[in-house]
């Protein structure tokens, strides 16, 4: 039943859910209808039998029961005079009602009334009602008054044939409600359906699903939007990498080729190249080899995914600084670099930071003139390179942290254009941001900030601060 149930569309599934439930709901009405109206005229049934008394009758019965016959008057009870022992004086001209236990309790006072439903001599339902009484000579007994159930009984079966009929009715209603509900209701899902079944079979990540309303379907329907929209905008940057990564490649491996190309060409001629221009020509493809790691590297670095919480850990910041300054001055040698480093930890991954801050550094080498100086300070999370080259100009600022974008005065400098973009990454995931802005008298200050404190947490032993290089 339920591996039937469950290949239903989800429709029909609604459908029967919808008309089961209304069907349960308009049953228990029904019921509860039926008791109440049984219950009501029943009681009203009781009143009217303890309300009777047709003495005249009574005393004529008696009498009769005497022998002493006098006319009796037609009545539409049946009455009965029941004594303490049992015994029982009958309407002549009515079916007889056999005695019973209760009859005889209320006959010896036992109770004084008793009202149920027994059947007669002829098998018809009647409600009897009795109540204690005494004869002319002062024994006890029991007046019996009974009436036939019909007149209850008749309007309950009328009343259970009308509702059968409008319970009916309403369970076929409810079902094809329950279709219109379903096919309603499922309109925005069939939409979203079909516009994942297009995006599936045509890889089109421009589609989009018209959004009315604030409820569940509409979330969804936002949701999958926002997931193609995310999906797209994916897609045009890998395609944008590849395309930028594919140009930036060719240029070393153009002038890469063309180097060996000599060198072979010089190998098989005979001709050797003068020595001069062959260690030149050589120190160039070694240069070209480098730029090619460096640009592989930081693709690697752009292209891999965040990698958690797993890898964030407190690190020290001043730590990394000064570990990254004595990397990049052996590339600087007739730079001077000056550090004021303050305690700052923050959570970061190390590695990830500390190529961040490299790149930092790096890109103030480059600029700087022969002879000049790099100033390095870190206070209150603010970290801030400043260099003293030709600076960048209003109109580059907007750029410098785009992928493989270079300044026209940059773009005989070695270098992929990537560096910055990975300072701008690393800071984001980090929770903090990274800019440039021209310093005052020339030059560029780097300014990347990076949440934290300047002490670490309780758990984080407190490194050492290290000592800044020297001027």
């Amino acid at each position: 039943m339920t591996r039937w149930y469950g290949r239903l569309p989800l429709r029909s599934r609604l459908a029967m859910l919808v008309g089961l439930a209304v069907a349960v709901a308009v049953a228990l009405s029904a019921a509860a209808c039926w008791l109440v109206t049984r219950d009501r005229l029943t009681g009203q049934l009781d009143d009217t039998l303890s309300s009777v008394t047709d003495e005249a009758n009574v005393a004529k019965l008696y009498a009769y029961c005497q022998g002493q016959p006098q006319p009796y008057a037609p009545t539409p009870y049946t009455i009965r005079l029941i004594t303490a022992t049992g015994a029982v004086c009958h309407d002549p001209d009515k079916p007889r009602i056999p005695v019973q236990r209760a009859d005889v309790l209320v006959a010896e006072r036992h109770q004084t009334s008793s009202v149920r439903t027994v059947r007669d001599a002829n098998g018809t339902e009647m409600r009897v009602y009795d109540r204690s009484a005494e004869d002319t000579d002062g024994n006890r007994l029991a007046i019996s008054i009974a009436t036939p159930m019909g007149q209850v009984t008749q309007p309950l079966n009328q009343l259970a044939l009308v509702l059968l009929v409008v319970a009916g009715v309403g369970v076929l209603g409810a079902a094809y409600a329950g279709l219109w509900v379903a096919e309603s209701g499922l309109k925005p899902v069939d939409r979203l359906t079909d516009a994942v079944e297009h995006v599936a079979r045509t890889e089109d990540l421009a589609v989009r699903i018209p959004v009315d309303g604030e409820d569940e379907i509409a979330r969804l329907s936002r949701s999958f939007n926002s997931m193609t929209s995310a999906l797209a905008a994916s897609r045009d940057l890998q395609q944008q990498l590849i395309a930028d990564a594919g140009h930036e490649l060719r240029t070393p491996l153009t002038s890469l080729r063309t180097n060996i190309d000599l060198l072979v060409r010089s190998e098989q001629s005979g001709r050797p190249i003068p020595p001069a221009d062959k260690a030149a020509l050589l120190e160039s493809v070694k240069a070209q080899m480098g730029e090619l790691a460096a640009l592989i590297g930081d693709l690697q670095e752009l292209s891999r995914p965040a990698r958690g919480q797993a890898a964030v850990e407190v690190v020290a910041l001043h730590d990394i600084v000064g570990t990254a300054l004595a990397r990049v001055r052996l590339r600087g040698p007739s730079l001077t670099l000056t550090a004021d480093l303050d305690p700052w930890y923050v959570r970061a991954e190390p590695a990830g930071l500390e190529r961040a801050v490299v790149n930092l550094l790096d890109n103030a080498v480059k600029f700087s003139p022969a002879g000049g100086s790099v100033e390095v300070r870190l206070t209150g999370g603010e970290l801030t390179v400043r260099d003293h080259g030709p600076g960048i100009s209003p109109d580059e600022l907007p750029h410098v942290f785009e992928r493989f974008w270079r300044s026209p005065s940059a773009r005989s400098l070695p270098g992929s254009g990537l560096g910055l973009s990975i300072v701008a990454r690393t800071a984001e995931q980090a929770g903090g941001a990274v800019r440039l802005r021209s310093a005052e008298l020339g030059g560029t200050e780097a300014v990347l900030t990076l949440p934290g404190a300047p002490t670490p947490p309780p758990d984080v032993p407190r490194a050492q601060s290290p000592q800044g290089p020297p001027e």
